[in-house]
């Protein structure tokens, strides 16, 4: 099925009015981290060196995550004029960049690797789903649906090549679960914060991680349902190997759901402070 294209997007239903101030911060963030696409293809081109299939996959990837970045940047540059794509996307990759020399997989082994992906891709999936819900501009909560979907149907990819590397590499449950569990600590570290940093942060501004860490998600918790949750959940139970039909599974949910409400409101607090 072919994929969508920016002239799908209908920009004349734009209203500036419906605009919200705080999802337009996170969405100028979010543009920069989807654009920079082609150099996580780059780093999985090198680890999966000798499988052009999944070469093929991971370009194109790629190719629709740059599309996500630009989407929003056009987005972007509509509520807000003074919002400059390029200059900000400049900004971002002079000072965060992955490690596109890379020739092996940071997570061990390429299984390790694809249960990373996994878990990028659903806990993308569920934030533009919340954002599409949370948002009453009709021109974002079409294009955070479609890259939700998208998103969706990129773990699909990762996961089916998650399959077959399995049979070849064989790790544990306990391993993926492992890698799963850091991948999603690393929310926190420095490629979301700068890309919020890089994106609003005045000229001249310093870069403070926790700060812009605090304000990127300080904004995106508060928009997240115990659906949205429940998806995340389930899917990387799955990408760990572990059963998410279990009698425990809904119980981890809730509690993954009320530890974001807290993280949230210890965040308000922190700024409000």
């Amino acid at each position: 099925m072919k994929h969508w294209t920016l002239d799908d997007i209908p920009w004349d239903r734009f209203e500036a009015d419906k605009v919200d101030p705080e999802i337009l911060q996170i969405m100028k963030g979010a543009s920069l981290v989807e654009h920079n696409g082609g150099d996580y293809a780059t780093y999985l081109c090198n680890v999966f060196h000798d499988d052009p299939d999944f070469q093929d996959e991971a370009r194109a990837w790629a190719a629709e995550e740059v599309q996500h970045g630009r989407a929003l940047g056009q987005w972007a540059a509509l509520a807000d004029p003074d919002f400059d794509f390029e200059r900000a996307f400049a900004r971002f990759v002079a000072g965060f960049r992955p490690d596109v020399e890379a020739t092996a997989s940071i997570r061990g082994s390429r299984s390790g690797e694809l249960v990373a992906r996994c878990i990028v891709e659903v806990g993308t999936s569920s934030y533009y789903a919340a954002m599409s819900e949370a948002c009453d501009e009709p021109v974002l909560r079409e294009i955070c649906k479609r890259i939700a979907a998208d998103e969706l149907r990129h773990y699909r990819v990762f996961y089916k090549a998650l399959r077959r590397y399995l049979d070849r590499e064989g790790i544990g449950r306990l391993r993926r679960l492992f890698v799963a569990l850091s991948r999603i600590r690393e929310t926190e570290d420095d490629e979301l914060a700068y890309a919020h940093y890089a994106a609003n942060g005045a000229a001249g501004e310093a870069y403070d991680r926790q700060r812009s860490s605090d304000l990127m998600h300080g904004i995106a918790f508060r928009h997240y349902r115990p659906k949205h949750v429940d998806r995340v959940v389930s899917m990387i139970l799955k990408a760990a190997g572990l059963n998410p039909q279990a009698a425990w599974a809904p119980w981890v949910s809730r509690l993954v759901y009320r530890l974001i409400r807290r993280r949230g409101a210890k965040i308000a607090g922190a700024l409000g402070a």
